[in-house]
């Protein structure tokens, strides 16, 4: 029977993105808000929208009583859940068919075996996928995960049972380390999934992270639609994703699919589902299949479904010649050693890359299956063309800090596929994640869809607070990323770099641009350029990173073609000019000693909306340089806040539990 009104069970891009869907198939769209979430596009655009009362995420749409009864007031019979909150919760599944209402996603017994790493591993080995060596046992005590990590040998990672997106994660290299590491990962998993239960696993330090997309209906048939490679990332969250894979060619996508296929269905699987994988380069052998992967008997549906596969007709990414026999990609690409990670039991962030390079819409696929439609293509008839990437804007800082604030400006670039919640007004509000959008460029080839993607950022104007729409740009054009050759520790190892080329080119900017943009008034106002009424320059100091810089103006500065500015404070500017972004203050009419930073020495202030959890520091404390002073959580993440040099703690101005601003004082130190 087919879906008359839908409830979407989720906020901001994801849930335009499903409306969208919903609406082509003339399905009623109901959506849900938080106080914080009154003006949003995606309430503003459903046919009806239900408040859901409160701020935080626990008190609004991970509430499963109010989405609910939201369901049922608006008539709504069937619930897509999106991605994140409750997307992976069997428990929200069960209340949600237990009301009478469909639920777009996967059994709640699938959800339940898959959601948890350890089932989810131990259900792969029977079904032959290569999984690491670790313990994901009943005993969670530090002494049982220090005698497993023993025996398994560092690096380890330690993970979050119920977890995913990189929380509740932490890399381990020594034993040393091991205690702090579970204590962290235990807090930041209990806040994020109600459960503290972790496990530990060996540490690949080079792999690659390539996921496969599964999709199965309630008639038996499953097939994979190809993969996504996802291996630039920021503590653990990916940033850029890309199809197809750099390292992968059909007949290994042949047989990670044929693994994904039949995970799959060894769990009863129904829907949008993807199985994630860590690809190791270093560790092929032509022997055989990689290490815990069993022979495949014949006639098993992994087995059918490997001796099948798919290839991309756009061949090897621009740039790459086809890999000589003996050479390390060449082995990568016919044999490949590859692990199990996890699975997802929701549609993806990254999915827009797997609809670019198949042509199929994957929502309104999760909406047939839904309904009790078989889906619409064999394996056989899935088809791949061209390569497709994805980046994620966040509204973050090039050091992968969270921050909030308001949209001044926005315009988004033309060429790309901008899936987005934004608008000039929107307050970015920090009881949620840190994503504003996603961009994702096709194109015949690699080289073109990175090109492509890169000079949209170029033109993606939104101003107002911090996003690292230049970091992204950067990163797609590093020759590393463009060689197809970054790995997970890509940021890592390539990050400072990065951040200094950006650095570089703000401080040209600054110069060009910085002493035209204090002349834009609080309304976006700005007087013709001219002569000042002074015929003497105007000494101006400006303040960017925490430098000081003077210049001289004896005009009215005109704006360099191609620049933007917004006014973001009484003192502060944000400048944009393609793919640079800047935060430039007037210092000039500033005490000396508050000019050069020395009184700021003395105080901490918040770097961002976030509600604060621990308080490290005391009055009278002695702290050294690097100590943890407090830590705020912001956007589902907990930031450690460190003193920047040996002091004494004066007072402490918060407590946990309280919601700090930006900008906020926290606490002030002794005066030398």
């Amino acid at each position: 029977m087919k879906i008359q009104c839908l409830l979407v069970a989720n906020r901001g891009e994801i849930a335009r993105r499903i409306m969208r869907t919903a609406r082509a198939m003339g399905i009623k769209t109901v959506a849900v808000y938080s106080e914080a979430d009154a003006q949003a596009l995606h309430v503003q655009e459903a046919d009806v929208a239900c408040a859901l009362g409160g701020n935080s995420s626990i008190d609004t749409y991970l509430r499963i009583d109010k989405l609910i009864a939201a369901a049922r007031t608006s008539g709504a019979d069937a619930v897509h859940p999106g991605y994140g909150f409750l997307s992976e919760n069997a428990g929200f599944a069960e209340a949600v068919l237990a009301a009478g209402l469909r639920w777009v996603g996967p059994p709640p017994a699938a959800i339940r075996q898959l959601g948890s790493k350890a089932a989810a591993k131990q259900l792969a080995q029977s079904q032959g996928v290569p999984c690491l060596p670790g313990y994901q046992g009943e005993d969670q005590s530090d002494a049982r995960f220090q005698a497993e990590a023993g025996q398994i040998g560092y690096p380890i990672m330690v993970k979050a049972v119920a977890g995913g997106g990189g929380r509740g994660m932490r890399q381990v290299a020594q034993a040393a380390q091991l205690p702090a590491a579970l204590q962290s990962a235990r807090s930041e998993a209990a806040s994020a999934f109600g459960s503290a239960e972790l496990l530990i696993e060996k540490a690949l330090l080079k792999p690659r992270h390539v996921e496969v997309q599964v999709f199965a209906d309630a008639q038996g048939h499953c097939v994979h639609l190809g993969e996504r490679d996802c291996s630039v990332q920021r503590r653990h969250q990916k940033i850029i994703e890309e199809s197809p894979s750099p390292a992968v060619d059909a007949a290994l996508r042949a047989r990670m699919g044929g693994c994904a296929v039949a995970l799959a269905q060894a769990a009863g699987y129904v829907g949008a589902g993807t199985v994630e994988f860590l690809l190791d380069e270093r560790e092929l052998s032509a022997a055989g299949p990689p290490q815990g992967a069993k022979a495949l008997p014949e006639g098993s549906a992994l087995h059918e479904v490997a001796s099948v596969g798919a290839s991309f007709t756009a061949g090897p990414p621009q740039g790459e010649t086809a890999p000589s026999g003996g050479s390390v990609l060449h082995e990568v690409k016919s044999v490949g050693a590859f692990y199990l990670m996890e699975m997802n039991t929701r549609l993806q962030v990254e999915h827009p890359v797997t609809e670019a390079v198949t042509g199929l819409d994957l929502v309104e696929w999760q909406l047939r299956v839904a309904q009790g439609e078989p889906l619409p293509l064999t394996q056989e008839q899935v088809v791949f063309s061209g390569h497709a990437i994805e980046v994620r804007l966040c509204a973050e800082d090039e050091h992968f800090t969270p921050h909030t604030g308001q949209v001044l400006r926005f315009r988004e670039p033309a060429g790309v596929r901008f899936d987005h919640a934004l608008f000039a007004g929107l307050q970015v509000p920090p009881y949620y994640d840190a994503l504003l959008g996603k961009l994702v460029a096709h194109a015949a080839t690699r080289e073109a869809a990175i090109d492509q993607l890169a000079a949209a950022l170029d033109h993606t104007e939104v101003l107002g607070l911090p996003t690292n729409r230049a970091f992204l740009a950067a990163c797609l054009r590093h020759p590393r990323f463009q060689a197809g050759h970054a790995l997970i520790p890509f940021l890592a190892e390539e990050g400072d770099a990065i951040r200094e080329v950006l650095q570089k080119k703000e401080l040209l900017a600054l110069v060009s641009i910085g002493p035209a943009a204090l002349f834009i008034h609080e309304n976006g106002s700005r007087p013709a350029a001219g002569v000042l009424p002074c015929s003497f320059p105007r000494p101006v100091r400006l303040r960017h990173r925490e430098v000081l810089t003077d210049v001289a103006v004896s005009g009215v500065p005109a704006m360099p073609q191609g620049a933007l500015a917004v006014r973001v404070g009484s003192q502060r500017w944000h400048v944009q000019q393609g793919g640079v972004d800047l935060f430039v203050e007037d210092a000039s009419f500033e005490a000396a000693a508050d000019a050069a930073g020395t009184l700021a020495a003395h105080e901490l202030h918040a770097p961002f909306n976030g509600k604060v959890l621990a308080v490290k520091a005391a009055p009278g404390m002695v702290v050294r340089k690097g100590d943890t002073l407090l830590v705020i959580e912001s956007m589902k993440l907990e930031h450690s806040l460190a003193a920047t040099r040996d002091a004494t703690v004066k007072a402490v101005l918060v407590e946990p539990g309280q919601q700090a601003a930006t900008l906020q004082l926290l606490l002030t130190f002794e005066t030398a």
